[in-house]
């Protein structure tokens, strides 16, 4: 398969998976992007981490040198994909009003957080790993909100089931750990666990709060639960925003960040195998790792 023809394959199933309703609107993910290669490489062979940086693109190339490499993919932004972080986080607006806050009030609080973002990440150098992959000849690209997009997707259906809608707060735990990529970060004590709220507590509505660039207002959380919801299933939680949603009275439980962007990336790259019915050779690293599903 042609570099064009993979990156765009995510980008298209990024879309499908996307939680906004005018999805036609969607043309592309400002927080992802072809950083360095020509569109026109067939790739066969993929080094896929949560990270990558310098470090792993010269580990990249020790491992092209030995056995043979096509393109490297990270799932974190970097480069122009990085710098545009924060206009991926409009999307949050569609979740919030979803939820039940007042269209006015989400639009307000996820500008305002907006621009807190653009600005903490403007002195960034955004560059270092992209030039990295430049001076090595090493193909590179970053695929962020197609990803989390399907991470989200893939929970809210999980958690409709029959059988996994849960009632109390420590069965939202075992839902999540029944699943291989929490399972396997269970092992490095980073799965699932309830950081606010009594297990035994009724779930109540859930938000998922798993795309959309990075977290949204600390001050949402009051209206959150004005809205009726009553349990966050997140990636991760800032001190800041822990403060604010135990001041809400929400329940919090963290999924986890690195295990939730490889169940992520996992069944984005399921989707663009199935479309281009060929399967890739995955070398997984920094705290990737590949599980395909049938």
């Amino acid at each position: 398969m042609k570099l064009i023809n993979f990156y765009n394959l995510a980008v298209h199933f990024g879309r499908l998976a996307d939680p906004r309703k005018d999805k036609h609107r969607i043309k592309s993910f400002p927080d992802s992007a072809i950083h360095f290669g020509q569109p026109s490489l067939e790739i066969k062979k993929i080094m896929v981490g949560i990270d990558i940086e310098v470090a792993e693109l010269l580990l990249a190339d020790r491992i092209r040198q030995q056995e043979g490499l096509d393109l490297v993919v990270a799932h974190h932004p970097e480069g122009k994909a990085y710098a545009a972080l924060h206009e991926v986080m409009r999307l949050q607006v569609d979740l919030l009003t979803q939820a039940g806050v007042a269209q006015k009030t989400a639009v307000r609080l996820i500008e305002e957080r907006i621009s807190e973002v653009q600005r903490r990440i403007l002195p960034q150098n955004h560059t270092r790993p992209v030039d990295a992959a430049r001076l090595l000849n090493m193909p590179f690209i970053n695929l962020h909100t197609p990803a989390d997009n399907h991470v989200y997707r893939f929970l809210e259906a999980t958690f409709k089931q029959k059988t996994n809608r849960p009632r109390l707060l420590e069965d939202v735990v075992k839902i999540l750990n029944a699943i291989p990529e929490y399972q396997i970060a269970q092992k490095f004590n980073t799965g699932p666990r309830i950081i606010l709220g009594n297990p035994k507590r009724p779930v109540g509505k859930i938000l998922f709060e798993m795309t959309g660039g990075t977290e949204g207002s600390k001050d949402v959380f009051d209206k959150l639960y004005k809205a009726g919801v009553r349990t966050l299933i997140s990636m991760h939680l800032s001190d800041e925003h822990f403060k604010k949603v135990k001041d809400a009275n929400l329940n919090v439980v963290i999924a986890g960040h690195i295990s939730s962007d490889t169940l992520g990336l996992n069944l984005l790259l399921d989707n663009i195998e199935r479309a281009a019915k060929q399967d890739f050779e995955v070398i997984s690293c920094s705290g990737f790792t590949r599980i395909k599903r049938k």
